[in-house]
This record gives structure tokens, C-alpha cells and sequence, in this order.
């Protein structure tokens, strides 16, 4: 029966080891994942305020922020993030003259390995003002 023992200690010990493995480097994560802006009116200009995250053991480097449309725009503060650190990513939508739902996307390159394209997606829809 002692040597099943040992035998779950270092089955224990190699799950945590490996849990531990998995963690290493920069891990990206924003919060919330998603935004439904719902109903508004053609015209206007949208903001939202997101949360990016380095929830990893090594510096998390941004690279690149891009956009799926020339109506969408998206600054961060820092470029690099120590490992448990934010920076608040901001993100515009304009309106202009869109009818319907709309969604966008802004996609956030890094180096985390498991993640290096974060998709955030943005969603309203557009309703004409009623009289």
C-alpha cells in the first residue's frame, strides 16, 4: 500500500508541475471579452473602456491593435505590461450613417503564446430617430 502512495504524491506533483508549465510567459486576457452597445441612433459616436490584462509570470508585449473597420478606433496606454498588470484599451465606433445591427471587431497581437490575436467584438444596433 506505501508504494500506491508515493505513487499519488508524484502523480500529484507532476499535475502541478505541468499546471505550472502551462502558466509560464505572458497570458492576455480583456475584460469584458465582448460589448453589445444595443440600441442608438445614426450619427454618433460610441466608447467603451476595456481592461487588458497580463495574467501571466512574463512581460506582456502589445504589438499591434487593428481594426475590421475604418469607423472603429482603439488606444491603449502602455504597450507593455508587467506580469499582473493592466492598461485600459479604449475603443470608438462611429455610427455615421449605418442602419441595422453592426458588429466590429479590434484585434489586440501580442506575445502571449497561447493568444497571440486577442478578438474583441463590438456589436449595435442602429435605429432611426423617431418623430
Amino acid at each position: 500500500m506505501r508504494g500506491r502512495g508515493v505513487l499519488v504524491v508524484f502523480a500529484l506533483v507532476l499535475a502541478a508541475t505541468a499546471i505550472a508549465e502551462e502558466s509560464r510567459g505572458p497570458r492576455i486576457r480583456v475584460e469584458p471579452e465582448s460589448f453589445d452597445f444595443g440600441k442608438v441612433l445614426p450619427g454618433r459616436t460610441l466608447r467603451k473602456e476595456f481592461r487588458l490584462r497580463n495574467l501571466g509570470d512574463d512581460a506582456l508585449v502589445i504589438e499591434r491593435i487593428s481594426r475590421s473597420c475604418g469607423c472603429t478606433a482603439a488606444a491603449t496606454e502602455a504597450t507593455a505590461l508587467p506580469p499582473g498588470e493592466s492598461t485600459p484599451l479604449r475603443i470608438t465606433v462611429e455610427t455615421r450613417d449605418a442602419s441595422g445591427t453592426v458588429e466590429h471587431e479590434v484585434l489586440v497581437r501580442s506575445n502571449d503564446p497561447e493568444t497571440p490575436t486577442l478578438e474583441i467584438r463590438l456589436r449595435a444596433t442602429v435605429v432611426a430617430e423617431t418623430r
